[in-house]
């Protein structure tokens, strides 16, 4: 069960850098969008919900059926902020987790966009 419960961390960090940068990633491969705009809604509604979210919820499970302790403060806490010493509860982390989210995505979008209506054929 531990092995499974890592595997679902491997794949947990992998939605959250896949939400981070998955509009930059559209900028080469545009398709990309059609499963990234999903994940990246699915990841803000838990989010702003204020939600378990589900990966923490099946990771937590598996390490608990495989004896192993369970850790507090989302897979963020445990595994981006807490090594550095950050409390990912606190508002300036709060803040700036956000910032990047949204900054990260309004740029590729936007860049996306802009690339969309540049391009756009004239109608006559």
């Amino acid at each position: 069960m531990l092995v499974l419960a890592g595997a679902m961390a491997v794949l947990h960090g992998a939605v959250v850098l896949f939400m981070l940068t998955g509009s930059l990633l559209a900028l080469r491969w545009p398709r990309l969008v059609v499963l990234h705009a999903p994940v990246a809604l699915a990841v803000l509604a838990v989010n702003l919900a204020g939600a378990p979210c589900p990966l923490t919820t099946l990771e937590l499970a598996l390490r608990a059926a495989g004896g192993a302790a369970p850790y507090d403060g989302g897979f963020l806490g445990e595994f981006v902020f807490g090594p550095v010493g950050l409390d990912v509860r606190s508002a300036a982390v709060q803040v700036g987790m956000y910032a990047v989210a949204i900054g990260l995505n309004a740029l590729g979008y936007g860049l996306l966009l802009r690339r969309a209506v540049v391009h756009r054929p004239l109608r006559r």
